[in-house]
């Protein structure tokens, strides 16, 4: 009767661990996404956005508060040419914002109206936010 060394099962055995942690790394883990200002976690990959898209999309959504020229309306949305807030977002921060929103009651909302998440369209996508962010940004560039 000949023995076996049992080196050959180890070899199978640690090749399947290999496998496993291999998969299950790029799966990501379940890590939530964070990128926005006390987001803490890994911050989301960056879309490319479309400024001519995001014009459009801005023109639908967001003009309503913040005016067709983004400069604000009286009462409802802040002028986004000029607001440092926006200024030292980065994309990725902006996109969470947006698609959180800020209620009147959030002691940093200064205009007392709610901004709804999405500006309160819920059918914008995240590349339709990018878009819009990247036309927000011909007006008003990321400077950290």
């Amino acid at each position: 009767m000949k023995r076996r060394n049992g080196h050959g099962q180890w070899k199978i055995l640690g090749l399947g661990f290999l496998l496993l942690a291999l998969i299950a790394s790029g799966c990501g883990g379940g890590a939530p996404a964070g990128g926005a200002p006390g987001g803490g976690g890994a911050t989301p990959v960056a879309l490319k956005g479309n400024p001519e898209k995001g014009k459009e999309l801005f023109l639908g959504t967001c003009a309503s508060c913040h005016g067709p020229d983004a400069k604000g309306l009286p009462g409802l949305g802040k002028d986004m040419t000029t607001s440092e807030f926006i200024r030292k977002q980065s994309d990725a921060q902006l996109l969470e914002f947006i698609k959180r929103g800020r209620p009147a009651t959030d002691p940093a909302n200064t205009t007392g109206v709610d901004m709804p998440p999405k500006g309160g369209n819920p059918a914008l996508t995240d590349q339709d936010l990018a878009d819009i962010i990247a036309f927000i940004r011909t007006l008003n560039p990321y400077r950290p």
